[in-house]
């Protein structure tokens, strides 16, 4: 088993990242909070890893932190959640936030990551809402304010996509954007000043 990996990165693009290690060149499926969290290409990393061994190949998958892996670690146990589908809940909330809405089974906000619908939302908190540690994460990261206008977080949403942002990106950057009931024109002028790309 791989448990990290240090190289240089080659290259990023939507939950892909390659990295150069010792001339190999490994790619791994990672998160958009992985992928923002990167350096710029060229510069040194290191990543902790999970390789899923199946019948038609072998995948790495990738991550920042080790608390990310952790979490992703506990979302496959859940039935009908594998890897691909838990690095999709990866990318559509941050760590924190991930954690809070499973802790408080707030299912309407988790069925708004793309590809998760509602049921599988409730059983990933009936399963994993007694096994999470959040007490780590709720001093080093920001939380989602609870006072928000979904249709604006929403209007918002789809005009960063259409501006080239990624749709899990581009609903984090909103909801990220929409404290104390902001316009939708509020939370995309805020959001693409906090953008990196």
């Amino acid at each position: 088993m791989i448990s990290f990996l240090v190289g240089i990165i080659e290259e990023k693009k939507e939950n892909t990242l390659v990295l150069d290690v010792n001339g190999i060149g490994f790619e791994l499926t990672v998160s958009n909070n992985t992928l923002v969290s990167l350096p710029y290409e060229s510069e040194s990393v290191k990543i902790y890893t999970y390789m899923a061994v199946r019948e038609d190949g072998i995948s790495l998958y990738g991550f920042s932190s080790i608390e990310e892996r952790d979490l992703f670690y506990k979302l496959i146990t859940v039935s009908g959640v594998g890897p691909k589908m838990a690095i999709t809940i990866l990318s559509g909330l941050n760590l924190s936030d991930l954690l809070m809405a499973i802790t408080k089974e707030d299912t309407k906000l988790l069925s708004k990551i793309k590809g998760l619908g509602k049921k599988t939302a409730e059983r990933i908190c009936l399963e994993l809402k007694d096994k999470l540690d959040i007490l780590h994460l709720e001093n080093n990261e920001q939380t989602f304010d609870i006072n928000y206008d979904e249709d604006a977080v929403q209007m918002a949403t789809d005009t960063l996509i259409s501006l080239g942002i990624s749709k899990n990106e581009a609903y984090m950057l909103a909801r990220s954007n929409a404290g104390n009931n902001a316009s939708a024109e509020e939370i995309i002028s805020k959001s693409l000043r906090g953008y990196k790309g």
